[in-house]
């Protein structure tokens, strides 16, 4: 439904903003192939409808004057001149970014329309880089955000229109997938992974969901919201902390030498253990057990004991596949 009333907006506003004349509501109702659709019979529905339409249209800054015809009969009009974008001008930094920005998504599924976008702004006229790192000294890093998962694309567009999904979802402790119903909020990328915040409508709690761990199509249900949806720096902060960003506590684990240099990079102190293994005291919060698991047998927990059970747990379902 959303779709279609998009649909249906953007023809009207192609009407008002592609004729000379004002155009009455009669003549709309026979151009727009929505309001054809719609009951002949029903006139007052089609009124109704319209006049939603329109009152939309200008919410979303169209101008559209009303005007009255020689016979008394109203018609409507969106004047190009009265609906024109003022000049676009970007200075430097900003065309930087724009470029930086579409380099960063070049792997995902949105490359072709930041491709495009940039291509439009530089037939305006506006200085926007390809690559504005792509100088000497800058060539060794290129930032990257990948979108591996089919479901991003149908998640973010739920995400977008506030459209309710359904999909099944395998725990990593789990050995089957589950049905989960749930209000998308946002995606979030951590730690090269993309994640899901949304309201699980059967648990009646905000839940986070790894992308890779959705096993099947997302499906797209009708309804509204049930749930209120919080400002994006709540949902970012629970993205992390669910994940394993804030951590609650400190964990003792042994490394093997020359591996791990993520967990490294977070321990806070690290000596060396004898026999080609370190010993290392890391942040420990929630998620955590998830992150040590992909390092395999290069990690093993020493401390505390319910992260070291929940690494075991994980591993043992890793194996019964």
């Amino acid at each position: 439904m959303a779709i279609a009333k998009a649909e249906r907006l953007m023809n009207l506003a192609l009407c008002l903003l592609g004729t000379r004349r004002p155009l009455t509501k009669r003549e709309l109702r026979g151009s727009i192939e929505a309001y054809l659709q719609a009951d002949a019979a029903n006139d007052e529905a089609f009124n109704r409808m319209f006049e939603r339409d329109k009152d939309d249209l200008r919410e979303l800054g169209l101008v559209i004057e009303t005007v009255e015809g020689i016979d008394g009969e109203i018609g409507y009009l969106a004047r190009r001149d009265s609906n024109r974008l003022p000049p676009i001008t970007l200075d430097a930094e900003e065309a930087a970014a724009l470029g930086l920005a579409a380099k960063v998504w070049q792997q995902a599924r949105l490359a072709g329309a930041a491709s495009g976008a940039l291509q439009k702004l530089r037939a305006a006229g506006m200085p926007v880089a390809e690559d504005p790192y792509d100088t000497p000294g800058h060539g060794a890093l290129e930032p990257r955000i990948p979108v591996h998962e089919s479901a991003f694309e149908p998640l973010m567009l739920a995400c977008r229109d506030r459209r309710p999904v359904v999909f099944d979802y395998r725990k990593a402790n789990a050995a089957r997938p589950e049905q989960r119903q749930v209000e998308p909020w946002t995606l979030e990328c951590w730690r090269g992974h993309w994640y899901l915040a949304g309201w699980d409508r059967e648990r009646a709690a905000e839940r986070v969901f790894r992308l890779s761990r959705i096993t099947s199509r997302v499906r797209l249900r009708s309804g509204s919201f049930t749930a209120e949806v919080p400002d994006h720096v709540t949902v970012r902060e629970t993205v992390e902390t669910w994940a394993g960003e804030t951590a609650t506590g400190t964990a003792r684990i042994r490394l093997r030498s020359g591996h791990g240099y993520p967990l490294r990079a977070k321990a806070l102190s690290t000596r060396a253990a004898g026999d080609g293994w370190d010993e290392l005291e890391i942040p420990y919060g929630h998620g955590l057990d998830a992150w040590l698991v992909e390092f395999g047998p290069d990690v093993v927990v020493l401390a505390p004991d319910e992260l070291r059970a929940d690494v075991v747990d994980r591993l043992r379902a890793v194996a019964k596949d």
